[in-house]
């Protein structure tokens, strides 16, 4: 009966069972997760993978701890495999992923995921905030940054201490420093930390606002928040930039009480700070002093002797440091190598020395190195040497580019490798090899070649540059279009004293000679200090203008107030002034009174004066002196030799041209050209080699015809004068710059400038017909000579026949 009893009993106990087992697998469960944990955080991926392939079983803490393991080794695309497979998605599992492409730097992936997890409902947390922002940071992904900064306002995250303090570092590196600046003032003071503090200062550091950055930390210590291993790095670079040693020595003294004197990036930014501050004593007892050969600590010093002008300390840092053993590193051999840029050139043997150093230690194969060599060479005018690396290496970055296009003497190449550059694509330009296109540009007189930099710029969505805005105003001024250069002007936020003086010189060298003394105006009342070569803009203008009372008074303030010495040029542009309008005395009592030698420039300012009043003598002494100081110059032969056949010494003039010939001295041809739908056309005197020949002869022959008739004479003392007066007549009619006209005529389109660029000074014939011209064909012709640029409007010129 019992035993009866006892089976029946057996029979019902299942419930019980089941409550045992459930036990065991979730103990069983738990046990695997930590150990796929664990595997997981020592970085064996693959183990972990193959464990969480054999769990029969899988909560949220294992398809997150796995998801998390390929994200944090950079596997994203196992990642994203295995969260989209997750059928227990959660807050943790879109972190990890998003997480990992923002460490990774995948912007679009990453920020396509923060607006997917919230388009599903899922609700990001301070950790999805951060991950975000700190990418946006490091990226400076302003516009992004401040659509999360609308997202943290509308979730109340913006009250979060580590959300804003993302927040205030993302607009630090974004370069907006006043919304940084915003967020932390209106944060209350109990709630900023360490980190906070730290954030605003490094902000106002990196962006220049140094004496800020300085109080920063200050009022940080006032407030009672201990600095860190962070903060020291940030306030430091800061003291170096103003030269604020004592202050930087006051931090110094802080660091050693707070613990960090021994941390490597402290004693880095510490020696920095004393080469910054020019006390390379210090700088070199503190790095002596170190325990071990730090290369970070080295390389501090040697980029800030390099960044100071002190070359040989620079260079005899590396060789110590090779001398010891040390690791030098890719961080060490570019500020090695920018020592040789500008240095002597048997300084070059070291340099090949440092090169094939960097090809057996394989250095060569580091961008940042071979950037830093393209751009050694580049400078030093070796551009074969430059070119060879540059080919040579396997990646090439907008760096690159820039140091073979900067680097470089010719113009003409320059452009070359910039359009070579963008058809390459992939590379856009950046601010610096823009302003150097530019200015190429410039001197190549290429007007719409630079207006279309000016647009690619505009596109690229950089911010406003400085150095661009110059190269602009520098460009448009040298092309004549002037309109264009008071546009790029008024358009600027910040001018400095290239920005003034591009203007004047460009108003100088263009005949708005009281537009450049009306610009020099402003620029002092703007509180801007002119230099020496503002002062070259406005003498030139006075020259050019008549304005003997302004020029000598620009002179005397020049002298007396601004304490600069005036050079050759200065000197010259007086002379010019005095010789134009006859008053050849005063010119030679300048001269007398020069404090510097007379150069080239001044000779020839007197030799010009000479030839425009028939002063032989003048002219003769003028001749003879510029012939010892530039013996290869054919211009002393030539305008001597023009005024003794002016003065009817034709046998004196036929000796000063056998005894040029007899120096091998040729004179430069005379040569004009025109810019034309991507094309220059050029021409020389009787030129026959342009394709469309016969319509520019033909139209030269309809030119002179109209301008005849309109009361044009030929100046036939600008001919040859071994021809009768008709020959003469002829040759010039068919003088460089009537070609270009008549090309110019017949391709420009109606209502658009004819623009023209000469070698040489136009000469007066030319300038003449000029004016005929465009008052018969109702054009606006702008002619730029060696000297300066010529405006023709109905018949008169902006030079007022001053040139």
């Amino acid at each position: 009966m019992l035993r009866l009893k006892f089976r029946n009993c057996r029979l019902t106990s299942t419930p019980s069972r089941n409550y045992i087992h459930s036990n065991a697998v979730r103990s069983n469960l738990h046990s695997t997760n930590l150990k796929l944990g664990d595997l997981s955080k020592s970085g064996r991926v693959e183990e972990a993978r193959q464990l969480f392939d054999k769990m029969p079983e899988k909560d949220e803490y294992t398809w997150n701890t796995m998801i998390v393991a390929y994200s944090s080794s950079g596997r994203l695309s196992d990642a994203k495999e295995l969260f989209r497979r997750n059928p227990v998605k959660n807050t943790i599992s879109w972190n990890a992923l998003i997480s990992g492409h923002c460490k990774n730097r995948s912007k679009d992936e990453a920020l396509s995921l923060f607006w997917e997890m919230q388009l599903q409902g899922r609700s990001f947390n301070e950790y999805t905030l951060g991950s975000v922002l700190k990418m946006c940071a490091s990226l400076g992904l302003l516009q992004r940054g401040e659509q999360i900064h609308g997202c943290t306002v509308k979730t109340a995250f913006d009250s979060d201490v580590g959300v804003v303090n993302g927040l205030i570092d993302m607009y630090g590196q974004c370069r907006r420093v006043s919304e940084a600046e915003y967020i932390f003032k209106t944060m209350p003071g109990e709630r900023r930390n360490n980190v906070t503090w730290t954030s605003m200062l490094t902000g106002y550091s990196r962006n220049g606002f140094a004496y800020k950055a300085i109080e920063c930390f200050r009022d940080m210590r006032r407030e009672g928040t201990q600095p860190n291993q962070f903060t020291f790095p940030s306030v430091l670079p800061a003291c170096g930039a103003v030269c604020a040693r004592r202050v930087g020595v006051q931090v110094h003294g802080c660091i050693v009480k707070s613990g960090f004197k021994t941390n490597i990036f402290v004693q880095s930014a510490v020696i920095a700070m004393y080469a910054k501050c020019r006390d390379l004593e210090t700088a070199r007892a503190l790095l002596q002093d170190m325990e071990v050969d730090d290369v970070v600590s080295w390389n501090s010093l040697v980029v800030e002797c390099v960044r100071e002008g002190f070359k040989e300390e620079a260079l005899s840092l590396f060789r110590r440091m090779h001398e010891r053993d040390m690791k030098i590193d890719e961080f060490t051999l570019p500020s090695v190598l920018n020592c040789f840029a500008s240095s002597r050139t048997e300084m070059m043997k070291i340099a090949s020395s440092v090169h094939c150093l960097i090809v057996k230690t394989g250095y060569g194969s580091y961008k940042l190195v071979s950037n830093a060599l393209v751009d050694m060479y580049a400078k030093r005018g070796t551009m074969d040497s430059a070119l060879k690396v540059f080919e040579r290496m396997i990646e090439k970055d907008v760096v690159s580019w820039t140091a073979l296009i900067t680097g470089n003497g010719s113009y003409e190449e320059a452009l070359k490798l910039f359009c070579k550059m963008r058809a390459e694509g992939g590379i856009s330009p950046d601010q610096m090899v823009t302003a150097s296109v530019l200015s190429a540009s410039a001197e190549l007189t290429l007007l719409e070649f630079g207006q279309q930099v000016h647009c690619n710029h505009i596109k690229s969505g950089f911010p406003a540059s400085l150095s661009v805005d110059n190269s602009l105003v520098s460009m448009y001024t040298k092309c004549g279009s002037l309109e264009d250069a008071e546009a790029v002007f008024s358009s600027m936020e910040t001018k400095d004293l290239i920005t003034w003086t591009a203007l004047i010189v460009g108003y100088a060298k263009n005949g708005k000679a009281k537009d450049s003394l009306e610009a020099y105006k402003l620029m002092i009342d703007n509180g801007v200090r002119p230099d020496y070569i503002t002062f070259i803009g406005l003498l030139f203008a006075c020259s050019h203008a008549g304005l003997t009372e302004e020029a000598q008074r620009y002179f005397e303030s020049m002298r007396t107030v601004y304490r600069i010495t005036p050079g050759p040029e200065h000197y010259a542009c007086l002379i010019d002034l005095y010789g134009r309008s006859g008053d050849f005395a005063k010119a030679e009592e300048l001269l007398n009174q020069m404090e510097v030698e007379p150069d080239a420039t001044v000779w020839k300012a007197i030799l010009a004066a000479s030839r425009k009043h028939g002063k032989i003598e003048t002219g003769e002494r003028a001749a003879k002196t510029l012939m010892e100081l530039e013996p290869n110059n054919a211009v002393p032969y030539v305008l001597l030799s023009n005024m003794y056949s002016a003065a009817g010494r034709q046998e004196e003039a036929a000796n000063l041209r056998r005894l040029m010939k007899s120096r091998n001295i040729s004179k430069e041809p005379g040569c004009s050209w025109v810019e034309g739908r991507g094309r220059v056309h050029s021409f020389m005197s009787e030129d026959r080699r342009h394709q469309r020949m016969v319509e520019i002869y033909s139209k030269v022959d309809e030119m002179m015809l109209l301008i005849r008739e309109a009361g044009y004479e030929p100046d036939v003392s600008f001919a040859l004068h071994d021809l009768d007066k008709e020959g003469k007549e002829l040759g010039l009619a068919y003088h460089s710059e009537k070609l270009a006209v008549a090309f110019g005529l017949l391709a420009v389109p109606d209502g658009a400038p004819i623009r023209i660029i000469k070698n040489l000074r136009v000469c007066g014939d030319c300038h003449s017909a000029m004016k005929y011209i465009s008052r018969v064909y109702s054009r606006h012709i702008i002619l730029r000579d060696s000297n300066c640029f010529h405006h023709f409007r109905d018949g008169s010129c902006s030079c007022g026949d001053y040139w």
